[in-house]
């Protein structure tokens, strides 16, 4: 591998792009913004960004071939990193707006915030702000990207689903919003994912992309 591996930023129309791409060449890596499935195919690392609805999402990617291009390159061990949306889009399925299948590349569902409560109060949906990243018990946080920061760190999120791996060794780790516990951040060998935005986090969140620098670098 060069010395400065050229990461994919998945570009299929729904994503904080640039602040991705921002956040790569920061820690050393060279990112592309991408809309072209060979592009992505043929990428030292991918990070699949994404913000908005999982239908529209996957519509977008399968429409371009990106999707079998993301798939082939997770099967070949290339190393993947999804962001928020682009988390939910590694999972099997989603039922926003009606059940729709995702790239299936960790095991598990999309499913909505039900009334979230802390008390008598009802919490707003989408989650959005600052919240604290817990590891998960018997999870795979040392494995990820969070593996230099510390238990209970602040991440900054926007979001009105959450995952849920069928796999309890996938699930990195976890946030607790009002009375939900959800799984923000997940792994599955190769493929990495948070619910959150590192790019938005601060020092914490640049820290991750560090990680995600020495993990392309072998």
């Amino acid at each position: 591998m060069s010395e400065s591996p050229t990461i994919a930023v998945v570009d299929y129309g729904m994503g904080n792009l640039f602040s991705v791409k921002r956040a790569c060449e920061h820690v050393g890596l060279r990112a592309e913004i991408t809309p072209d499935a060979h592009v992505v195919g043929s990428a030292d690392a991918i990070i699949l960004p994404g913000v908005g609805a999982f239908g529209d999402a996957m519509l977008a990617l399968d429409r371009v071939g990106m999707s079998d291009a993301i798939r082939s390159a997770a099967a070949s061990g290339t190393p993947i990193l999804g962001i928020c949306l682009g988390l939910q889009l590694l999972m099997e399925r989603s039922c926003e707006f009606g059940m729709c299948e995702g790239l299936g590349l960790i095991p598990g569902d999309v499913v909505p915030f039900e009334h979230p409560r802390e008390g008598d109060r009802v919490l707003k949906v989408p989650h959005v702000g600052w919240n604290r990243v817990w590891r998960a018990s018997g999870g795979a946080w040392d494995d990820t990207l969070l593996s230099a920061s510390p238990d209970g760190i602040h991440q900054y999120f926007v979001h009105s689903y959450y995952v849920n791996p069928t796999d309890e060794r996938n699930v990195a780790a976890r946030t607790r919003y009002g009375d939900h516990e959800f799984c923000s951040a997940a792994k599955s060998g190769n493929v990495v994912a948070c619910q959150f935005h590192p790019e938005r986090s601060g020092p914490q969140g640049i820290r991750m992309y560090e990680r995600f620098a020495a993990m392309v670098r072998g």
